[in-house]
């Protein structure tokens, strides 16, 4: 992630709680707008796929990776407002994930 993904999570963290403050309903709602995120992604995924029959193709692979990039900044910006680094949170969970794969692979995966 570069300095500007990063100086973004904390501007939005430090405006949302100047605007809806930080308690744990903030915190609630941070977390489902993740979950939100992710219901664009998808829809603008089946747009993709023209899954709809009424509505046809509607969107692009482009608008598909900008909804998935609302997910990943939604969800660092709900991990700062938990009181984490999300750099750090980030960091290790993409350790584990390397140390599975290799483990994996170790296995003859």
């Amino acid at each position: 992630m570069d300095e500007v993904t990063w100086r973004a999570v904390g501007a939005a963290v430090r405006w949302l709680d100047a605007h809806h403050g930080s308690g744990a309903q903030q915190q609630t709602m941070r977390i489902l707008k993740v979950t939100e995120e992710a219901g664009e992604a998808a829809r603008a995924w089946i747009g993709v796929q023209g899954q709809n029959p009424r509505k046809g193709v509607t969107h692009s692979s482009r608008e598909v990776a900008d909804e998935l990039a609302d997910v990943v900044l939604s969800a660092l910006v709900a991990i700062q407002s938990l009181g984490f680094d999300p750099a750090e949170v980030l960091s290790g969970c993409a350790g584990k994930v390397l140390t599975r794969m290799e483990a994996h692979e170790r296995r003859g995966g």
